[in-house]
């Protein structure tokens, strides 16, 4: 809380933008511009918002409103993210800014998500500021997160680099709906990355979130070829994305094209935004998930917002001792040494020391 306090007490709060100029875009005749950012492509005329209301159309010019004016700063636990495979127990410095190129239903943070930069009060904090603060907060990790990071591309770009420069890692929690050119330029600076794949069907992220999933399964491809630490949450939605085959089909391609070391977190839905008529989801559909993904050989499985669980421990595949004891976002315990189980001396994938 401390730390917190300290970050707040030197930011300005700030009720205009002061936006850069958009990456991926073109002018077109009439003042219109065209955004490359995302799949959407939209095409905007000027005075108006591209679908994720954080790009705008200014006098023929796309620009980033949320650059340097994020809406949420705080110093997180790794294992909020979650990351429960990179640098375990250490603080990151997370930022964002509203917006968000997806309308999940279902949306946790769509207070920030479903609003543009002009509409939330925002923290005065350039790229450099960033990396300062984590700094001087003994952060090992700047993380883009809470919205949606691909909505302020430029701010991660600028931000990412800078950090990187000064040996501090870049972590994204992301829907990854974005198309490849940008994808690409972005991932020489990321060390980690969460993905939100929320479902198996095209047909449920076509009428629940807005969205595609070849996209997103091709954004996984992308980070495995640049050799990025991957992990991923399923938000479970009961009568949605619970059906045990698609869940299984979703885990065969995981460990098809990502690998059996890839950890996967199911995540307990509560009733949230849009779809508050929706019951929780059962634990025991969690739980019946956690051992589909188990037996297709998935070497690290999580069950996520059900507190106390046993399942939010890394147990090791090879001789089944507890390595990582969580209570919440907090580790008690730590029996990983050199990257190895402490008991069997079997490596355990992951990045555990910065």
């Amino acid at each position: 809380m401390k730390k917190i306090i300290l970050i707040f007490s030197l930011l300005s709060i700030v009720l205009i933008s002061s936006p850069k100029e958009a990456l991926f875009y073109k002018k077109i005749e009439g003042n219109f511009v065209q955004c490359f950012l995302c799949p959407r492509k939209c095409v905007i005329k000027t005075g108006e918002y591209g679908f994720c209301r954080a790009r705008k159309n200014i006098d023929g010019t796309l620009y980033s409103m949320g650059y340097s004016n994020p809406c949420s700063v705080a110093i997180d636990p790794m294992e909020k993210k979650p990351f429960f495979h990179f640098l375990p127990g250490t603080d990151t410095f997370s930022i964002a800014s509203a917006g968000c190129s997806l309308r999940c239903k279902f949306c946790q943070n769509w207070q920030i998500s479903q609003y543009s930069p002009e509409e939330t009060k925002n923290f005065n904090l350039p790229p450099e500021k960033v990396v300062e603060y984590a700094k001087k907060n003994n952060c090992l990790s700047i993380a883009y997160t809470y919205s949606e990071p691909v909505n302020f591309y430029e701010y991660m770009f600028d931000t990412s680099k800078i950090a990187k420069q000064n040996k501090i890692k870049n972590i994204v929690h992301t829907s990854g709906f974005i198309n490849a050119q940008p994808l690409e330029q972005l991932c020489p600076y990321i060390d980690a990355v969460n993905v939100d794949l929320k479902g198996f069907n095209e047909e449920y992220y076509r009428n629940i979130c807005q969205g595609d999933l070849q996209t997103i399964l091709n954004t996984l491809k992308i980070f495995k070829k640049h050799k990025i630490w991957i992990e991923i949450t399923n938000l479970i939605l009961p009568g949605y994305n619970d059906k045990p085959e698609e869940i299984e089909k979703m885990c065969i391609w995981i460990k098809e094209n990502l690998g059996d070391y890839v950890p996967l977190h199911f995540s307990r839905f509560y009733p949230m935004y849009q779809m508050k008529f929706l019951p929780s989801t059962p634990v025991s559909t969690l739980e019946e998930a956690y051992k589909i993904a188990k037996k297709v050989g998935l070497k690290y499985v999580y069950i996520g917002n059900v507190p106390g669980t046993k399942y939010e421990n890394t147990y090791c595949p090879y001789c089944d001792k507890l390595l990582i004891k969580r209570v919440g976002f907090s580790v008690l315990e730590n029996n990983i040494v050199n990257s190895k189980c402490k008991y069997c001396g079997k490596k355990i994938e992951g990045v555990w020391e910065k």
